[in-house]
């Protein structure tokens, strides 16, 4: 689980409100609810992950605030941009409502959890008009805990076995590095709408 999979994007759906400070700056606050999932048995990454047969699925819902910087001055009504590549950082909290099962455990188990996120990211806007735009990005989210795939360093460990090309060389155990922790992605398309009539800025 430790490789992103097409086959395992899940849907989401975001509201959020804007608030343009300047042509450069924009305020995003918004709530987010998705699906989020992983198995080992997708692409394992070595024989270990398939022993341990893990996999997860289940809800996430995440508050965000982020603040947007757009490379383009393309905002303003005379602008010769109608695009502009952005960048997105900022602050987040989500809780998890998840199933999943471990090795040593056929059935699943359902856990919650929640942390604070750190939402960032980029992408490219299109205005369409002087009032609707278009944006497609990527984000990343780290979090501040080791257990959204429900496996952590308190995992028992599996009895190591003999890869018969390499009888000197063990496999590894039943958890990811105890020194990082998860992380999920997202990847979306946007549409905005301004409610305002107040002409773009212009310097």
């Amino acid at each position: 689980m430790r490789k992103i999979d097409p086959g395992q994007f899940g849907p989401q759906g975001t509201l959020f409100g804007k608030r343009n400070f300047d042509n450069v700056w924009t305020l995003r606050v918004g709530i987010s609810s998705g699906i989020l999932q992983a198995a080992d048995s997708i692409k394992p990454i070595d024989r270990l992950a398939i022993e341990r047969d893990a996999r997860f699925r289940g809800a996430v819902i995440e508050g965000s605030a982020v603040m947007e910087f757009n490379f383009l001055d393309f905002l303003r009504n005379n602008s010769e941009f109608r695009f502009s590549p952005y960048a997105f950082f900022g602050i987040g909290y989500s809780f998890f409502a998840m199933k999943g099962n471990i090795y040593n455990f056929n059935v699943s188990s359902r856990y919650n959890l929640s942390s604070i996120v750190i939402p960032f990211g980029g992408g490219v806007k299109y205005r369409l008009d002087d009032r609707w735009t278009l944006a497609a990005e990527i984000g990343f989210r780290p979090t501040f805990t080791d257990y959204l795939d429900n496996i952590d360093s308190k995992q028992p460990s599996i009895p190591r076995f003999i890869d018969p090309a390499n009888p000197n060389e063990p496999y590894g155990i039943n958890f990811g590095n105890p020194n990082d922790k998860d992380w999920y992605y997202t990847f979306g398309l946007t549409i905005s709408y301004s409610l305002s009539t107040q002409k773009c800025f212009a310097y």
